[in-house]
């Protein structure tokens, strides 16, 4: 069996719906049901994951019956590594690295520095990526395994 680092499900509904809003013209607000059908998030969860959002400051909601959310502030200022800690909080690849837990092995440990450096990477890549980025960005559908893309070529 294949073990990975993921992402949570808290996260990859909060990084759609922060898409979603990016993508809407500037002071226009979105009901969360919208939001849940076009970025394919349950209902039930998305209320929870916005509720956290607004807390956080990264979302402004409305209330009323032409109420909604949008961003509060430019999607040009707001990055991955934003909406991943206003959803789960810091990040932390190894309980070695949570500055809650600090392991007593670290002074000793051959991977503690190795852990550090794919963290400092890895925050980095969410640092450096913003909003407006990833709704400008191209969607590039991969074809399933073993299917053969045809090519043309042209002269």
């Amino acid at each position: 069996m294949q073990h990975v680092l993921r992402i949570s499900r808290k996260i990859d509904y909060a990084i759609r719906a922060m898409i979603h809003l990016a993508s809407i013209p500037e002071g226009t607000v979105v009901p969360f049901r919208e939001i849940g059908r076009q970025m394919d998030v349950p209902e039930d969860f998305l209320a929870k994951i916005l509720k956290t959002l607004v807390d956080q400051g990264i979302v402004r909601s409305t209330r009323g019956p032409h109420g909604g959310y949008k961003l509060a502030r430019t999607a040009d200022s707001i990055n991955v590594l934003e909406i991943i800690q206003a959803a789960e909080g810091p990040v932390a690849i190894n309980v070695c690295l949570d500055d809650d837990d600090a392991c007593s092995r670290q002074p000793i440990c051959a991977m503690s520095a190795v852990w550090r450096d794919g963290q400092d990477r890895m925050l980095d890549v969410f640092r450096r990526t913003n909003l407006s980025t990833l709704v400008d960005r191209p969607v590039h559908i991969s074809p399933p395994p073993g299917h053969v893309a045809a090519v043309t070529a042209t002269t």
